[in-house]
């Protein structure tokens, strides 16, 4: 039994521990593990792009969309918000065919125009061959070269009859494969036009003279000096290898998201106090053990959550509510299983450590199927359902520990042998006298 009594104080240690941790880096508005918290329930703006991919090879798409989103994150890092979230999604439509989708999600900012606006400045570049059909027709067949091999974009001036006549002129520099991807397109159609896109209008329809090696272009279109000085701002910001359509947009307001904070707090506080009179008032000590256990569980995930740090949403709440539920669940098995061993007349700890090996199987069981179930829903889900699976599966885990562990060390830890006096009530269950 002292064994256990050690155990018991340790481990509650470790829960209040846990508990003012979760407490101490809340209140702290400056501390790193402040609770991460969703769109759903910080506020904000969430951007759905379709990126255009007819234009891209079938092998060479998941390497574009990759580089879609790198550039984008580093762009709507570039204008100050605070932990954006930028990632791509495979959707289906309703004509049974599938989409590359980017969603940029904006904690804090709610004005969904500018968002809009300042995605919207990041160029598309293209380099396309030109075929002159007739003397008003032109026809243009892409090249592969876009903004993706882009490495960095600088500001030159030609020369000219004086500084002030000197073209404003635009120096792009290629990475090494768009430096071959390059000079392989200049060697081979040496004497044709090469036309420079920009957002889908050409600037610039150069005539190839020689083989360019090196991986260096020229544009100049005409620019005045602010116009080129912000083309080479935007591209260094991340020329986009692919065009995106937005498809839809929406925001919410920081009052929303806190009305969300409340109700789900207010539902968990409910809930816990519910089931925390249920279980003492039916099963007595063991009731009164397992909410102790239902505590140190809530403190252990609160913490996890922090550390991981897990970005909590309206529906991870809803998660972790539904494990606090299947905690419970297993408690009430071992309560059950123990009720009948000391209805056969075994003692007090005997009844529980036999109650706690019957109810075994069935608490490992229904936890696994549990498992599977969140397991798939993440892998399978949206970002939305990946939030509730992710805190429900972390719950089942912590639940599982709670239920067996838990719960075992600390009635074995003050449970006597025998059940005589006070302690035939107090492992008793029930409104009715015990015998």
């Amino acid at each position: 039994m002292n064994r256990y009594r050690a155990i018991a104080c340790v481990a509650l240690v470790a829960g209040l521990l846990l508990t003012y941790f979760v407490w101490a880096t809340e209140v702290d508005p400056e501390s790193r593990w402040r609770f991460k918290l969703g769109l759903d329930l910080a506020g904000g703006t969430e951007l759905i792009y379709r990126a255009d991919m007819s234009q891209t090879a079938s092998e060479e798409q998941d390497d574009a969309l990759t580089a879609l989103r790198d550039v984008i994150d580093r762009r709507v890092n570039l204008f100050g918000v605070a932990e954006p979230i930028v990632q791509t999604q495979e959707a289906s439509t309703a004509l049974g065919t599938t989409e590359d989708r980017l969603i940029v999600d904006l904690p804090g900012v709610t004005d969904i125009q500018a968002a809009v606006d300042a995605l919207g400045e990041t160029p598309v570049l293209e380099f396309k061959l030109v075929r002159v059909v007739d003397d008003e027709t032109a026809e243009y067949s892409a090249t592969g070269l876009t903004g993706r091999y882009l490495e960095k974009a600088s500001l030159q001036f030609a020369s000219g009859v004086s500084a002030a006549l000197a073209e404003p002129q635009v120096l792009l520099s290629f990475d090494s494969a768009g430096a071959e991807l390059f000079e392989k397109i200049t060697s081979e159609h040496v004497g044709e036009m090469l036309a420079i896109f920009l957002d889908g209008v050409p600037i610039s329809t150069p005539v190839i003279q020689e083989a360019i090696p090196g991986g260096q272009a020229t544009v100049s279109g005409n620019f005045t000096a602010t116009q080129a000085r912000d083309l080479v701002r935007n591209l260094n910001f991340g020329a986009l290898p692919v065009p995106i359509i937005l498809e839809s947009s929406s925001a919410i307001g920081p009052s929303l998201g806190a009305a969300a904070i409340d109700a789900g707090v207010l539902a968990g506080l409910v809930g816990f106090a519910l089931i925390a009179l249920f279980m003492i008032l039916w099963y007595r000590l063991p009731g009164l053990i397992a909410v102790v256990a239902l505590v140190e569980y809530l403190a252990f995930m609160l913490a996890v959550i922090k550390v991981v740090p897990v970005t909590l949403t309206a529906s991870g709440i809803a998660g972790l509510i539904i494990t606090l539920g299947m905690a419970v669940d297993a408690n009430v098995l071992i309560s059950e299983r123990m009720k009948e061993e000391l209805k056969k007349g075994e003692g007090a700890r005997e009844a529980v450590r036999v109650g706690f090996a019957r109810a075994w199987s069935a608490i490992r069981d229904g936890h696994l199927t549990m498992l599977i179930s969140g397991v798939i829903l993440f892998w399978l889900g949206t970002s939305i359902v990946q939030g509730f699976a992710l805190v429900f599966v972390l719950g089942v885990l912590a639940s599982l520990i709670s239920a067996v562990t838990l719960s075992r060390v600390f009635l074995l830890a003050i449970v006597p042998e025998m059940r005589e006096g006070a302690w035939r009530f107090l492992m008793g269950s029930g409104f009715r006298k015990q015998n």
